[in-house]
């Protein structure tokens, strides 16, 4: 059921007559949203496939690229929560756009460099920042705007769009590497970016009241004024969040997240793997293959998200994520092994099934506020990253493997399955109330925290 733009005459915020149509508009602003992460995915596949080829060419250490793409990680997070504001406030489709642009620019410069520092300029600052802006916060404010029903299967849709992206471009990143050096496939990255634009521009619609729709499964409800000081309104929703626990625990098990897939995995699997003789295409293809399974991980990790309790599904993703990671010292080799395999489905299986109830117990817990907050948080999951990612390569230098590190990344995910218990639940009535110190959303229902309507008496 979708419902049109109020009749000339009618009341300011009267809902419109409704209308029946096929499929909802929120279906493919999903859709166009999905494609928009599928093609700006391949920068981030780039990293793990130009650690050798640069230290080849320019002889610079495993550890001084790890810092580039240390940079790039967590810019990637701190930018995140400043771009769900900015989306607020001029709107998804510039946001994005603008995002894109970015990020073919940083990719594109890279061909012309010649010292680290360009490294970290180009592709940690500009498609940084960049990535930054196309982060998870992005599919949480379009999931947030055009959906009230269904928030978790989309969320894991679009979650999975990064993986299917990394599913298009690293086996073709990792053969045009192999046959004609890293450079070409840098631009490769950089017109997959700009390609997405026009469909951005085009397709994507920032609020359903802009096209006279109400959410899907919602009522209908007018578009908000723009957002005014975006900066401020991010920098203090992180100061009221800060107050709280469930913040510190969802930063903190995301933290933990990032530094197992993005910093440790996606960053070191390739050149881990080629320690062991493995060829880098054959090392990149497996990492293709997690990007296969975690697609069906993360859409059913969304699915269970709507079904189950969050906190309990993220502590069963750490706890299976850490057992997995203790095991892949010993089943490394020279070719691809039946072991190594099952390693690869599994761990596919819960690369990112973390995000829908990361995202869901935002929106628990923070309302109106949560798209921000998971901004937030998913800047800790970039820290994160970033500090492994400079890590594993420093103690690759040191040590010449890659082994301490798996095993300290699988103690740490069974520290995140043990804190993700320890989040508290919201009481009966109060889910997806308001972030600290506002009351719940308006039409939802549900109380503000007790403990914070006596704060304010």
């Amino acid at each position: 059921m979708t419902q049109t733009v109020p009749a000339p005459g009618a009341l300011p915020h009267s809902p419109p007559p409704p209308h029946t149509a096929r499929v909802h508009r929120a279906w493919f602003v999903a859709a166009v949203t999905f494609v928009t992460i599928i093609g700006a995915a391949g920068f981030a596949s780039l990293p793990g496939l130009l650690i050798e080829p640069l230290h080849e060419e320019f002889g610079w250490s495993h550890g001084t690229i790890g810092v580039a793409v240390s940079v790039n990680m967590a810019l990637y997070g701190i930018t995140a929560p400043f771009a769900a504001a900015l989306m607020d406030r001029f709107g998804i489709r510039r946001v994005v756009a603008v995002a894109l642009t970015v990020i073919a620019a940083g990719a594109v410069a890279t061909v012309w460099m010649t010292a680290p520092w360009q490294l970290v300029l180009c592709w940690g600052l500009l498609v940084g920042l960049g990535s930054g802006s196309m982060a998870l916060a992005f599919a949480a404010t379009v999931t947030g705007r055009w959906f009230t029903a269904r928030r978790g299967l989309v969320t894991g849709l679009l979650t999975a769009a990064g993986a299917s992206g990394q599913l298009v471009f690293l086996p073709l990143l990792a053969w045009l590497v192999d046959r004609h050096g890293w450079r070409p496939a840098t631009v490769t990255v950089a017109v997959a970016a700009l390609a997405v634009v026009p469909f951005v521009w085009l397709l994507l619609r920032d609020h359903p009241a802009d096209v006279g729709l109400a959410p899907y499964g919602g009522t209908y409800a007018p578009r908000p004024a723009p957002a005014v000081g975006a900066a401020r309104r991010t920098l203090k929703v992180l100061a009221d969040a800060a107050r709280t626990g469930p913040f510190w625990l969802l930063a903190g098990t995301f933290a933990i997240c990032g530094a197992s897939t993005n910093g440790l995995v996606r960053t070191h699997f390739v050149p881990a793997a080629h320690d062991h003789g493995m060829p880098v295409t054959a090392a990149a293809g497996l990492l293709a293959v997690i990007g296969v399974f975690d697609v069906v991980g993360t859409i059913a990790s969304g699915w269970f998200t709507d079904r189950y309790e969050s906190r309990r599904l993220l502590a069963v993703y750490y706890a299976l994520r850490g057992v997995s990671l203790l095991f892949l010292p010993i089943l490394l080799a020279p070719s691809v092994r039946p072991p190594l395999v099952f390693f690869i489905v599994f761990y596919g299986l819960d690369w990112v099934a973390t995000v829908p109830p990361t995202i869901a117990l935002c929106r628990e817990h923070y309302g109106d506020d949560g798209a921000i907050v998971f901004g937030w948080v998913l800047a800790s999951h970039q820290i994160g990253a970033a500090v492994v990612a400079f890590l594993g390569g420093l103690a690759r230098d040191l040590t010449g493997s890659y082994d301490v590190v798996w095993y300290a990344s699988g103690a740490l995910c069974a520290m995140a399955a043990l804190m993700a218990m320890v989040i508290r639940r919201r009481p009966p009535g109060g889910a997806g109330g308001g972030a600290p110190g506002n009351p719940a959303p308006p039409g939802t229902g549900l109380r503000p925290d007790p403990r914070l309507e006596r704060r304010r008496g």
